[in-house]
């Protein structure tokens, strides 16, 4: 079994196994965990404590937070951006064109996606680009998503509908109008019709 190698770079230690790429030119903060068969392209911007599972892609023009978890089989295409303490669950999908034809060149009608802050995606989830997923949101395995998904939305299906809030804990909140607190937690939060928000 081979084991992983220390690099440090511009005054940044983090952790590259063997068989991993990672391409001249790429930013790779304190801490971060590179994985077997990854491959890091050059112009990526990566923070600290992020760790990439095997097989995981990152291209280009993609922006990686603090401490993101990328599971097994996923790859971050150009376009997108994972904020700090976001989850990318094992084999979940992102896509960066719309409109994708093998014969007609599109690399300038890329579409940006955001995952903000503190997001989970969960196992084999489609998001189909040009929409961002909201602070602490929980998308459900093998759910497709098609639009803007607001903040702590409990977001399922094909395509993906929002049937709760979640907590920044993790843990499902009442889907009832008022006030809530957290049963895990305590954080207490204003449930709205279309809102979720700490108070």
């Amino acid at each position: 079994m081979l084991a992983a190698r220390e690099l440090k770079v511009a005054n940044m230690n983090y952790t590259v196994h063997p068989s991993a790429i990672v391409d001249e030119g790429a930013q790779i903060g304190e801490g971060t965990r590179v994985w077997h068969w990854v491959h890091i392209c050059g112009g990526a911007r990566i923070g600290k404590g992020c760790s990439f599972g095997q097989n995981v892609f990152v291209g280009n023009d993609v922006l990686i937070g603090d401490n993101v978890k990328v599971q097994n089989n996923v790859s971050i295409y150009d376009a997108v951006t994972l904020e700090d303490d976001v989850f990318c669950g094992p084999s979940m999908v992102f896509t960066n064109v719309n409109n994708p034809r093998s014969h007609v060149n599109r690399k300038n009608e890329y579409r940006r996606t955001v995952v903000e802050k503190g997001a989970s995606i969960g196992a084999n989830a489609t998001i189909v680009c040009g929409h961002s997923v909201g602070r602490y949101a929980f998308i459900g395995a093998g759910a497709v998503v098609t639009r803007d998904v607001p903040a702590y939305a409990l977001m399922v299906g094909a395509p993906a509908k929002r049937i709760g809030w979640m907590c920044s804990c993790g843990e499902r909140l009442s889907n009832d109008i008022g006030t809530h607190a957290c049963p895990a937690c305590g954080i207490h939060y204003e449930v709205g019709g279309n809102h979720c928000t700490p108070i």
